[in-house]
């Protein structure tokens, strides 16, 4: 995933977590005057869908990703905050998920 920042220049990923069965990350796009065009969101996340798909070609016979994905524009400082707190503490719930198997 930290590829990315690597991949474009100017995507920082600024949080994450990856979970059994889905991942929840903080983008930034940062953009720079007469820079070469920003990716969008849906750039970023179909590349890394793409290249992680591939990686694990031979792991999984089906469909390693669903079709879409949810995001959500933080607009400020309360949001980002919040959004932080999902990331943190999303593991911890992970057992009351309907697709735990543990």
């Amino acid at each position: 995933m930290l590829d990315l920042e690597k991949r474009y220049n100017n995507v920082n990923i600024k949080k994450y977590v990856i979970m059994p069965n889905h991942i929840h990350l903080i983008l930034k796009l940062k953009h720079t005057a007469g820079a070469s065009p920003c990716p969008t969101v849906s750039d970023v996340i179909c590349a890394y869908k793409s290249l992680t798909a591939r990686k694990c070609k031979s792991i999984f016979r089906e469909n390693l990703w669903q079709t879409s994905f949810y995001d959500h524009i933080i607009r400020d400082e309360k949001d980002y905050i919040r959004a932080c707190e999902y990331i943190d503490n999303n593991p911890s719930k992970w057992v009351e998920d309907k697709y735990c198997t543990i």
